[in-house]
């Protein structure tokens, strides 16, 4: 017999050698039902897996995390299944799980069409009819390398070749005849899969790398009621009128160019108009806060990528300029603005009354990311980014940490977003010790100084596992685009390696020379990120402090051009970013056209208004608030503009 530790204290006693799919029907039908996948000891396995020796055990359902990956990921393979049955050469790469669906790539001589996928999802139907159970199993290398090319499955037989040398064994999942490579873990059978739907079908290269071959990409979600998927489809339709990419090209706030390459958006006046506010924002509260702007410079000799490891650890995600087998120089444009601003800090001697010292700078940096992951303002190759860094004593730090994150909050706050963001304590991975810099001893005490830190604050996070930077622990903010596919916003990092690199030191109070604690931090992140979210959050219709236009004035006729430009030289003297529109159209056309641009504030002048001195005011989201003395506008249009109010 073994003891199995369940949810809430209770421990239960089973045979050695039952299943967790055994102790989900013995704890409850309605469970076994939902379960996908469990944990044992907090590591996710399948639900066939024996358990033979005392243990943890949690039953996961779909509307775990875990649970919802594994569930994801079986439908990925009924995808794979059903292409197979209906188009034999089709060739299998990849098909994780992702937020809100999954998807599966395949190199297959015709695109798919939408007639293709219905055709698809049909097949997938009759899998998930066929309840096919899922059962693992194990080959040596050796055998798997023979397995797949006797498939003629090329990109199977790659994984595997890379896997080959580590001397494990390689896991495998088969459902009815279909057998795929996997390390899983998968829900029981193919029956749990109710509810799916195939969404779209893209080109990807394979792993991402446009030296590579075009693959067929099917995105599509599943669910485990109809009545979710539905939910979820209608929710995507809304997104849609959301997304960045088209309604921020829409409404003229970027555009991007074939001949000046993927991931290098050009922000055409309103996206230059609102990343400026947004700096000034930034550099002004940074300031109010004891931060000291710097300015370096947008390149280095690799030099300063060698000490700070960035060469070692970062190359592959640099823009190299020049040649080192060839050049007596060579430099790289900047991907972070760390080691710049460390040689202000080495500009002259430190003692421990000079700490702590904050240094930010609005930064403009260059990724090499690859071209598969291009999108719109999310991810690009050159982006700006509110850059900080602050080197302390270690008896400041937690002060220090605190209030960078308080400056984050208050940012996140004035924008709107705070409440669409959630929390990431990203740690190294000692598994892959090559990624980073540093001893374990160095990792285990920056991991915990955070950990105590954040619990501190009464944080509530999420672990990511290989997610730190290669020289530190970070916790990093996150936040869903209107997809529901979650990237990093905000950073904020604890590095006590990277003073030592560069001869960082002050003189502390004995007269002893000691190296800095360095936080490194974000205040919104990337600029261009953070205006793709704000069009998704507001459907491009910002609150009026940050609107590029936030008045547009509309005379009725040629003879109240005169009082209309009046007015607006009166509301640009105090700031306001005002138009005249004086085509000679009808008033109410002219009303449509700012309301599909998302103007706040359209003002209707005419005769009476003109004679009385007064303007005629429709609110964005109010409508008509009918006439209004001038100076009572500017009165409540300059405090709303004040109190950043969002409305």
């Amino acid at each position: 017999m073994i003891k199995i530790s369940l949810k809430d204290g209770v421990v239960k006693e089973f045979d050695s050698g039952v299943t967790a799919m055994e102790v989900a029907k013995n704890l409850g039908m309605g469970l076994y039902k939902a379960a996908c996948v469990c944990k044992i000891d907090g590591v996710v396995a399948d639900l066939r897996t024996p358990l033979t020796k005392d243990c943890a055990l949690e039953i996961l359902t779909f509307d775990d995390d875990d649970g919802k990956k594994a569930f994801r990921h079986t439908a990925s393979h009924i995808l794979a299944q059903a292409v197979k049955r209906l188009f034999p050469d089709a060739k299998l790469a990849i098909g994780p799980a992702i937020d809100n669906g999954f998807y599966y790539d395949f190199d297959i001589d015709t695109p798919f069409t939408p007639e293709m996928l219905e055709e698809i999802e049909a097949e997938m139907k009759k899998i998930v009819k066929e309840a096919l159970p899922l059962e693992r199993f194990e080959l040596e290398p050796d055998e798997a390398l023979a397995m797949m090319r006797e498939k003629d499955e090329p990109y199977k037989v790659e994984l595997i070749e890379e896997h080959a040398g580590k001397g494990e064994k390689i896991s495998f999942f088969k459902q009815g005849d279909f057998v795929e490579l996997c390390a899983g873990p998968h829900i029981p059978d193919t029956g749990r899969v109710k509810a799916f739907k195939l969404t779209s079908c893209t080109g990807a290269y394979w792993r991402g790398d446009s030296g590579k071959k075009m693959l067929q990409r099917i995105y599509g979600t599943a669910f485990t009621k109809a009545s979710d998927l539905e939910a979820h489809l209608q929710m995507m339709e809304e997104a849609k009128k959301r997304d960045h990419n088209k309604l921020g090209r829409e409404l003229e706030f970027f555009t991007t160019c074939d001949m000046i390459g993927q991931g290098l958006p050009i922000l055409l006046p309103k996206g230059a108009r609102v990343i400026q506010l947004l700096q000034r924002f930034v550099e002004d509260e940074e300031q109010r806060r004891g931060w000291l702007l710097t300015k370096t410079p947008l390149m280095a000799k690799s030099d300063l990528y060698k000490v700070s490891g960035h060469w070692d650890h970062y190359q592959d995600g640099m823009f190299v300029l020049g040649d080192e087998e060839k050049d007596d120089e060579v430099f790289a444009l900047r991907p972070m603005t760390c080691p710049f601003q460390y040689q202000a800090y080495l500009n002259r001697a430190r003692s421990y009354k000079d700490l702590p010292l904050r240094y930010n700078e609005t930064s403009t940096l260059f990724r090499n990311e690859a071209s598969g992951e291009m999108h719109g303002l999310i991810r690009v190759r050159q982006f700006t980014i509110s850059e900080g860094h602050l080197m302390c004593l270690p008896e400041q730090l937690e002060d220090e940490f605190r209030g960078c994150l308080d400056l984050v909050i208050y940012c996140l706050k004035t924008l709107g977003l705070y409440d669409d963001v959630s929390y990431r304590f990203s740690q190294w991975d000692p598994n892959d010790r090559a990624k980073y810099i540093g001893t374990p001893e160095q990792w285990d005490e920056a991991q915990s100084t955070m950990k105590t830190i954040l619990d501190d604050l009464g944080i509530n996070y999420k672990i990511g596992i290989g997610e730190a930077a290669f020289y530190g622990p970070k916790l990093d903010i996150q936040i869903k685009n209107v997809y529901g596919k979650e990237d990093t916003l905000i950073t904020i990092q604890i590095d006590q390696m990277l003073a030592e690199k560069f001869g960082m030191e002050y003189v502390d109070r004995d007269g002893s020379k000691k190296h800095p604690y360095i936080i490194h931090r974000t205040s919104i992140g990337c600029y261009e990120r953070t205006l793709a979210l704000l069009i998704e959050k507001y459907a491009g219709a910002f609150p009026l402090w940050l609107a590029p236009e936030q008045v547009r004035l509309l005379p009725i006729a040629d003879r109240h051009l005169d009082y209309a430009n009046e007015v607006k030289a009166k509301l640009e003297k105090l700031g306001m970013r005002v138009t005249v529109d004086d085509r000679s159209e009808k008033t109410g056309y002219k009303i449509r056209a700012a309301q599909m641009e998302k103007i706040p504030y359209m003002i209707v002048v005419g005769d009476k208004e003109a004679e009385e001195k007064t303007l005629s005011v429709r609110k964005r989201g109010f409508g008509d608030l009918g006439a209004i003395s001038v100076d009572d506008f500017i009165a409540s249009a300059l405090k709303d503009i004040a109190e950043r109010t969002i409305w």
